[in-house]
């Protein structure tokens, strides 16, 4: 569905991301492992139109998308869940759910209706200002946001990142369920942990390079990995 061949970021004089290539198969969940700084946050940043790359290419299902403008990545069926959550403080649970989905002209009730099944407690709070919940459900929010646009690839940036371990637990339930229902999921994770355990296939980057990649659970019983990542 989506692939990276060659890609580079530089900020400044500084190559960011050193030529990267990887695939994401249509109705897998991918993860890029590695420490802070390691171009994690850029490589998705990058896919998703709000970086431009100094060199390699982007392919989704087929079509060359390196370059195009943030709108027009999304039109094509890809969001990014941002890092740190990044929702509407001053807007209610419901306008945030539809800034999701200011591209569409459509009826959005069934996604609404989808969103609220897998998030209950968005529907409960559906008329409370984002900015007053708890971190766990701005996280819930973030994603349903992400997903009223009806994606077809969901990149998400540090899921976990501030949560409690229960709450954790119970946004990557959510994200296997929305898998299971046909979204195709790019993942970034400092957790390599819960990473490695709900993705089909992983990637180690470090300093903008990738050293190593296989099946996610594979990646959790090799040495190398267990020594950086696992503790």
């Amino acid at each position: 569905m989506l692939k990276i061949e060659n890609l580079k970021v530089n900020y400044g004089g500084i190559e960011a991301v050193k030529g990267i290539s990887f695939e994401v198969p249509e109705g897998d969940i991918v993860t890029l492992i590695g420490a802070n700084g390691a171009g994690k946050s850029t490589t998705l940043r990058t896919i998703a139109g709000l970086i431009r790359p100094s060199g390699g290419g982007i392919d989704f299902q087929g079509q060359g998308i390196t370059g195009l403008s943030p709108d027009k990545i999304v039109a094509k069926g890809i969001t990014l869940v941002p890092e740190g959550r990044r929702v509407f403080a001053n807007l209610t649970v419901i306008e945030n759910l539809k800034m999701g989905a200011y591209l569409r002209r459509d009826s959005l009730k069934n996604d609404l209706d989808w969103v609220y099944d897998l998030f209950p407690r968005l529907k409960e709070r559906s008329w409370q200002l984002a900015g007053t919940l708890s971190g766990g459900e701005q996280q819930m929010l973030a994603v349903a946001r992400a997903l009223m646009s009806r994606p077809k690839l969901m990149m998400m940036d540090e899921p976990s990142l501030g949560l409690a371990p229960l709450i954790v637990k119970g946004i990557f339930e959510i994200i296997r369920e929305i898998n299971r229902q046909g979204v195709t999921i790019l993942l970034i994770e400092q957790n390599a942990n819960v990473a490695l355990h709900t993705a089909n296939t992983g990637y180690v980057l470090e300093t903008g390079s990738i050293t190593m990649q296989g099946v996610g659970k594979e990646l959790l019983n090799d040495e190398a990995v267990k020594k950086a990542y696992l503790g």
